[in-house]
């Protein structure tokens, strides 16, 4: 599809973000906790040098029990973006039948 087309309404674009490093360096924490396998994933996922995924993740380096990621906005504001864990449904340990010969 081209960047730009016209329509009824008008002329329309696509707009491109690009992505950033911070994105890589994200979900390369999301895979594992060790930093030098942190930097080599986000040496595959982005065209960057080691030097600088080596900054990239040493800045936004985390403690292990973190619940809150920010993401930095194109404006400078930052998102909080809150991931809750819920405990799986317990199965009740007796069968119906079980409970009804009790009876």
């Amino acid at each position: 599809m081209r960047d730009v087309w016209d329509t009824k309404d008008g002329r329309r674009r696509v707009r491109v973000d690009l992505p950033m490093v911070e994105y890589a360096v994200q979900a390369a924490q999301g895979l594992t906790g060790d930093v030098e396998e942190q930097i080599d994933i986000v040496v595959s996922l982005m065209p960057v040098s080691a030097q600088e995924a080596r900054r990239a993740v040493l800045r936004m380096k985390r403690s292990g029990d973190d619940s809150r990621v920010t993401i930095p906005g194109r404006t400078g504001t930052l998102r909080a973006v809150v991931v809750e864990r819920k405990a799986p449904r317990r199965l009740a340990t007796h069968s119906i039948a079980s409970v009804n010969r009790g009876r």
